[in-house]
């Protein structure tokens, strides 16, 4: 698709977008990433970026919503808290908003994405806090997919009021154990997930299972 040429009207809102891009990513921070994109260059469409959480880099393309509304100026101009996911396997809520001109033509896009690992790890930190010694939890553990390992995970971290990415040696180790225990370690994949999930290696993933 050819580059639209950028109009005066349009490059004094792109500016401004910008403005609020970055204050956004200042008050947000460090648990939302903050995208803005120029669809007028899809390949090439990240124009700045905050709180990196995606990995992604500036010029970098945009995503399938950015391509919708290049093609479709009728397209929703905000979807709101739609489930995500970075490509490391970490859980997300995403906001999409659509830029238009004063002749309703889509040329940019504001995006955040919020990490929400951490908040679903203080959530059940406190719902543990909240329940009564007399309460009987049941659960129902299914260790038959990469979610499930991710969520074992989390609710180990949450019993030592921690986070997956910030357990001690000592700690990895006993999870390692708790894991291969409970054989989340013969799912197909495993140290990978753990790995990506922990923050660290799969080298320091094996030697930690040893």
């Amino acid at each position: 698709m050819a580059k639209r040429k950028l109009t005066g009207e349009q490059q004094a809102i792109l500016e401004q977008v910008k403005q609020i891009a970055a204050g956004l990513g200042e008050t947000l921070a460090p648990f939302t990433e903050v995208v803005l994109h120029d669809l007028r260059t899809p390949k090439h469409s990240i124009l700045a970026i905050h709180n990196n959480l995606s990995g992604r880099q500036v010029g970098d393309p945009t995503t399938e919503l950015g391509l919708a509304r290049i093609e479709d100026d009728s397209y929703p101009q905000i979807l709101a808290n739609y489930a995500n996911r970075f490509s490391d396997g970490r859980q997300a809520k995403s906001t999409s908003i659509g830029i238009k001109d004063s002749e309703g033509h889509y040329f940019a896009a504001l995006c955040l994405n919020v990490d929400v690992t951490l908040f679903r790890s203080i959530s059940t930190l406190l719902e543990q806090f909240s329940v009564p010694n007399a309460a009987v939890i049941k659960e129902t553990l299914d260790p038959s997919t990469a979610d499930s390992l991710r969520e074992r995970i989390d609710r180990f971290a949450v019993g030592l009021a921690t986070t997956p990415q910030a357990l001690r040696t000592d700690q990895r180790r006993a999870l390692m154990q708790a894991l291969k225990e409970e054989g989340y370690l013969d799912l197909r994949r495993s140290m990978e997930t753990i790995a990506q999930h922990l923050g660290v290696s799969r080298a320091t993933v094996y030697n930690d299972a040893k």
